[in-house]
Formats: C-alpha cells, structure tokens, sequence
C-alpha cells in the first residue's frame, strides 16, 4: 500500500534523494534505503549499493549525491557523509513545523488514501445455536480493526460473517425444538441459554436411537428445502442472531445482520463446485472421494495429501464451502482481496483452498486470498482459557467483567466522578483493554489473558493511552481554552523533546501504513505507545501552562492537541473509545 500523504518526512526525503540517485547512477528507478536513525533524524544507504553497481568508492558516490541534492535544503538542517558511504540527515526544526501544521489543519490527522480495492473480510463466524465464547475475541476484534483501518484509507470493505448455520447437527437441534414445542423452546433461546439447548438437543442425541433417526430424517429435509423444515431452521438461526448482536452491540464492532453470510447461502453453489472442477480435470478419486491433489502437500508417511470436495456418500465438507466462497468473492462480488481472519490451526487447510482455487483459475492475480492467522487466549495456567465450570469462557460474560473491573478501578482513580459519569467511563476502559490486550500482541502469537495486567494505567495498555488522552483534555479544561483555537498555530521546535514528538506525530501515517500492509494491529499499539511515553517525556520537560513560559504556551498547546487528535484517531482505527476524563 503507497500513501497519498504529503506530511511524512521520510517520504519527502525519499523523494528529493531519489533525484539525486537517479542523476549518479545514470538511470531511473534508483530507490535510496531511507531509515530512521539513533544518530540522526534519517539515513541513507543506498550509496552502497550503487557504488557496489558503478564500481566505484562509496564515499565518492555519496558526495556526489550530495552535489545533486539542490532539494535537501528546505529540508534538512545538516546532511553528512559518514562512514563507508552513509548519508546521515537531520530534518530542519522549520521544516518539521510546517509540516506539522498541514496536520493539524488535516481533519484525517495526515493519514493518507490509497486507490480503491474491493476487499472481503471474513471473521467472528460463531455457530448458531450455541454462545460465543473466548475462541471468538481474537477473530472478531482483529477483524473490526482491520475493517476499520481498511475503509479509513479508501478501500471499499465488505465484512462477511461466515456464522455455521448449516450441516447435520441442525437435524437434532429441530427435532428438540418441537419437542420442546416452538414457544417453550424460543423463550429458552432468548433467554440467551444457547449452549444449554445445544447440549439438551446433543445428549438425547446420543442417548435415543429413535431421535438420532428423526435427526437424520430432518437433516434431509432440511437440505431438500421442505418448507415446514426451513421455517423451524430460521427460527433458530433469527434467536441466535439476537444473542450474536447483543454481544457485537457491547462489544463496540460494527457487524450488523447485514453482514451475515452462513454456510447456507453457498449450498446451492456446492454441487458446482464439484462440476467445475470435474470438468477442469482436477478431481480425482481417493478411498472413494471426490478430491484435489495440490501440489506441495504431503501427509505423515509423505504421501500426495488430497483436499476432499465431495465425501464417498455424496456429502460435502468445509473445503467445498470454502471453494464456494471463493467463487462467491471473486465472481459476484467481484472483490480484489479476500482477508480470512482465521486461526492459526486452519493454516493448512486454507492454503490448499487457496491454491486449489488457483489451479481451477477462481484466483488468479491480481486476485489476492490472505489468511490472517492468529494464536490462543490462554487462562494463568497457559492453557486454552475457560471458565471455572470448565467450559469455553463465555464471551458477554467476558465483557461484562472487564467494565465491573474498569467500574472499580476509575472509582479508585477519580471518586469524584458522579456515577453515569463512571459507568460510561468504565465501559470505554473495559471493552478497550481487552481489545487493546488481543490487538497489542502479535497476532500470530498466544497471549495470556491477564486482567491485571490489561487494566493497569501503566505499560503498554489501552488505559495507559486513553489515560494520556484525557490528560491532555484535562490541560484545556484547565487552560479554558479551546482545542480548535490553537490548530492553526505553527508549533516552534527547541528543545530536544519538542523536535522528538514532532518525529513521533509525523510518524503517525507510516505506522498506519505499515499496521495495514502486514495485517498486524500490534504494529499500531506499538506506534501509539511510543507516542504516548514521548508525549510523556515532553510534558514533563516542557511546561505548558506554567507561569513565566507564556512566549511557547501557544506552540506547546498545538502540539498537545494534535497529540490527543493522534490517540483518538489511532484508538479509533483499533476500535477502542477516548474518554476526555478519567
């Protein structure tokens, strides 16, 4: 992804040296390594590499890079070479300013657009009938996070919810349905006891042989569409979505039933899939199944490894409704990318979807399928998290603990708040430190779930920064003075950690960039924490407010405000709230 933006220093920098490279090296296309430095604000070293191609010595090659820089001077307060070839550059205090100034005057805070991708983002998914429970948080806030910074940058998103609404089990749930009769039944279901009625319909299931053949009788006519089956079908699919919404509502994600696509709606589509690739010559038979052998995957005794499309019975599976997506995605929808936010454990079996929908010629460039893969919530004992019953966590009862603690903590914090004051306040701090817990970790990686630990008002937390955000809130309240009033004020850069926030607000779109182009949400948290340690670090060496400090009270301010606009948005883009108090 390129950014659009004009306000990031290093990619202004990139640009004026690019020139000058392309002026030495004699030819065009000669992309200098720009990288942030300890020494200095930047450094360049693609002297090196062309030195390497001309022959000759680097540190000629970079003067004379130098000689060709007539556009550095607006730019950079100091430029040297150093070392073996080595261009170090420090950035102008006039230049930072300037641009400074063009974001904050910047409503999206220098965040750039990108050209429009059309991109399918599957996650969440649950299963009907039963809660969503901690196997859910993963998947569902990392999805929203990248749904949000997707559409923020220009892209035309399309969330689909992959919810499990389709398959054998719902022939036993039917049956338990009537048995309990469509009223009784539906005030259990909205009673929000879900897994209770899963598990009732499961264990008459496995106790009542007469119930598993009226199961299985149902199942068939669930799949041959009798109208009476699917009335009942859709009464348990409407109660779960209730619960689903509930949670999402609470949650703060924006999936609505708009964005609901089960299994169910690719079932007319299975049969086609099983045709085309037939008639592709891709299928072939293995102990009495349909199957594809992509190439490259091989099982335990390193044996072809087959993708099954069609079972022996004449059933199909997961891979057959996932092949069915991809053809959905990329022929009706017409998307450009398909993002699955999915665990790590489907690794394999999505990737021989992805290249079994290549070899039909479903996905060919610029058509993309990424897997956005993920870890385990782990419990203190770094195990997959449950609840005391031993059964998954459920995923409301999640929520709503993290805002009773929040509740305490701010009370703690702040007594003088008045109660819905507080309530609304621990809600943004309860639901923001378990996202912030998931998004902050790698994604790839487990994390342990630590309440402590995520609702603590230091380190690398969601209250850590919106602690900081209400700070800086709080020194307008007390200034009584108005945010706006000082946006278009060019900020003036002296001492070290003036120069040293400017650096880190600059950043801002670059760390958006980079969060984007790796799917990764912790690179943002990252970004945001940094900020937030450096803001820090100026408050405390820089008076704001302070008698006798009134020449930069003006400047300081402005730098104070675009801090806070910095943390709302990046907060934002990560799905979690900014209180102004805390």
């Amino acid at each position: 992804m390129s950014s659009q933006t004009s306000t990031d220093p290093l990619l202004i920098l990139s640009s004026a040296l690019q020139t000058a490279f392309e002026a030495v090296a004699g030819r065009t296309g000669v992309d200098p390594v720009i990288r942030s430095s300890d020494r200095a604000d930047a450094q360049a070293n693609g002297a090196l590499g062309l030195a390497k191609e001309l022959g000759q010595n680097p540190r000629q090659v970079a003067e004379a890079v130098l000689a060709e820089c007539a556009g550095l001077a607006g730019i950079c307060s100091s430029v040297e070479v150093a070392g073996p070839g080595f261009l170090n550059l420090v950035f102008s205090n006039d230049f930072l300013s300037r641009l400074l100034n063009e974001v904050a005057s910047d409503p999206r805070v220098g965040i750039g657009t990108v050209p429009s991708k059309r991109v399918v983002i599957d996650y969440s998914a649950p299963n009907v009938a039963k809660e969503m429970h901690v196997g859910h948080l993963r998947t569902t806030v990392i999805g929203d996070s990248l749904v949000r910074m997707l559409s923020f940058v220009g892209h035309e998103v399309i969330r689909e919810n992959h919810i499990g609404d389709w398959g054998t089990p719902f022939g036993m749930l039917i049956e338990h349905l009537l048995d309990l009769g469509e009223t009784q039944a539906a005030d259990h279901l909205s009673l929000g006891d879900l897994d209770g009625f899963y598990k009732q319909a499961r264990t008459k299931f496995d106790a009542d042989e007469t119930f598993q053949d009226r199961a299985r009788s149902r199942v068939v006519l669930l799949q041959s569409g009798d109208a009476e089956t699917r009335r009942l079908w859709n009464l348990l699919v409407n109660l779960s979505t209730h619960h689903f919404n509930a949670v999402y509502k609470l949650l703060g994600v924006l999936l609505t039933d708009d964005d609901l696509m089960g299994e169910s709606a690719y079932n007319d589509l299975l049969p086609q899939v099983v045709n085309r690739l037939d008639k592709l010559g891709l299928l072939q038979q293995s102990a009495g199944a349909d199957v594809v052998f992509p190439p490259g995957y091989t099982n335990r005794e390193g044996e072809p490894l087959p993708l099954i499309v069609q079972k022996g019975q004449g059933g199909f599976n997961y891979a057959t409704s996932d092949l069915a997506c991809v053809i959905d995605r990329v022929e009706r929808l017409q998307a450009d990318l398909l993002l699955y936010v999915v665990g790590s454990p489907q690794a394999q079996h999505l990737a021989m979807v992805f290249d079994v929908a290549r070899m039909a010629g479903w996905l060919v460039e610029p058509n993309e399928a990424v897997h956005v893969a993920f870890g385990n919530v782990l419990g203190s004992d770094r195990k997959i998290m449950k609840s005391r019953s031993g059964d998954p966590l459920k995923f409301i009862d999640l929520i709503e603990e993290a805002v009773s603690r929040a509740d305490a903590a701010i009370a703690a914090k702040n007594p003088d708040l008045s109660e819905t004051e507080r309530h609304e306040i621990a809600r943004m701090v309860g639901i923001g430190s378990v996202k912030y817990a998931d998004l902050s970790t790698d994604r790839v990686r487990d994390y342990v779930f630590d309440w402590e630990r995520m609702l603590s008002f230091d380190g690398n937390t969601a209250p850590y920064l919106q602690y900081a955000h209400a700070r800086i809130c709080s020194i307008f309240r007390r200034a009584d003075i108005s945010r706006v009033s000082v946006r278009d004020v060019v900020p003036t850069l002296v001492e070290p950690q003036e120069r040293e926030l400017a650096l880190a607000l600059l950043a801002f779109n670059a760390a958006v960039v980079d969060t984007i182009d790796k799917y990764s949400p912790h690179r943002l948290c990252t970004y945001l924490y940094d900020l937030a340690t450096t803001f820090t670090a100026f408050y405390e060496h820089c008076p704001v407010l302070k008698d006798g400090y009134e020449s930069t009270r003006q400047s300081r301010l402005a730098l104070c405000d675009l801090t806070a606009r910095v943390l709302n948005q990046g907060l934002a883009l990560l799905g979690i709230e900014t209180p102004e108090q805390m």
